[in-house]
Parts: C-alpha cells; sequence; structure tokens
C-alpha cells in the first residue's frame, strides 16, 4: 500500500509542494503536465530526495502515458516494489531504495523482453545532463552511453 511518510519541514523547504506531495505522500503528478513526459536528452534521472540514480534515458520509451516511462531501473536494487491497492486498483509501487520516495508504478505492458513499464513521476526525480555527470558524482554512469556515442 502507498504510504505517507511523518512530516519532514527540513525536505519540505528543500522541495517544490508538488515534489513533496509526490515523494512523501504518495501522490500522482498529472499526465502531460510534468517536466519529464516528453524530454528526450541523454543522461540519467536520480531521486529528487537522496540523489540516487534510478533510471536512464537510455531506457526511456514513449508510453503515451504523460509521464515517463522506462524498460527498467538502471540497477534493479536501486528501487523497491510495494502492492498498492489504492485508487480501486490493484499495482505495484515503486520506490526509492534509499530515499524511499514515491516514484510511480510498475506494470507489465511495457516493450523489451521483460515487458515492464516504470511509470515515473517527474516531480520524483531530478535529470542529469550525459554531460554532467561526472562533474557531478555520476561518472560511473557514462558508460551507459557507451554504444549512443559509437554511432
Amino acid at each position: 500500500m502507498s504510504k505517507v511518510k511523518n512530516e519532514n519541514p527540513a525536505l519540505r523547504e528543500k522541495l517544490t509542494a508538488r515534489q513533496y506531495e509526490v515523494t512523501q505522500c504518495s501522490a500522482t503528478e498529472p499526465p502531460f503536465h510534468n517536466e519529464f513526459w516528453n524530454h528526450k536528452a541523454a543522461g540519467i534521472y536520480v531521486d529528487i530526495v537522496s540523489g540516487e540514480p534510478l533510471f536512464s534515458s537510455t531506457d526511456k520509451f514513449e508510453s503515451g502515458t504523460g509521464w515517463p516511462s522506462f524498460t527498467r531501473p538502471i540497477e534493479p536494487r536501486s528501487v523497491t516494489e510495494h502492492a498498492d491497492a489504492t485508487a480501486g486498483m490493484r499495482r505495484v509501487e515503486v520506490r526509492s531504495r534509499e530515499g524511499d520516495s514515491h516514484l510511480g508504478h510498475v506494470f507489465p505492458d511495457g516493450p523489451g523482453p521483460a515487458g515492464l513499464r516504470y511509470c515515473i513521476n517527474s516531480a520524483s526525480l531530478r535529470f542529469v545532463p550525459k554531460e554532467r555527470l561526472q562533474a557531478d558524482g555520476y561518472g560511473q554512469f557514462l558508460s551507459l552511453f557507451a554504444e549512443e556515442a559509437a554511432r
């Protein structure tokens, strides 16, 4: 079940109201009216709270849902999955492991061999462009873009 965490005044000051509601109160932002639903730049998406690396643009795809969608996390252990029976349906909630931020949900209707669609709220993410990975401390993820550079 999606959870609402205890009030965190310091985090509330750091995040926008929407970021706080999504990450700490398990809210969902509106489709097509969020920062990354149609974002196409190369880089990685990290937890807005903890900075934990979560998803890569190399695994992002257009799902038509109005939220950023990914076929997989960068590292499977970077997310946790929880049964969610809110909103009148059974879903699987996805949270960041370190920050325990609500990210969104994973559905079994995605492309590729695993067939997964990680439907993620932009408000739970911060984008780090490929060109800034090294400078921002995420240099170990440059290899994700090696094949792209070879083209």
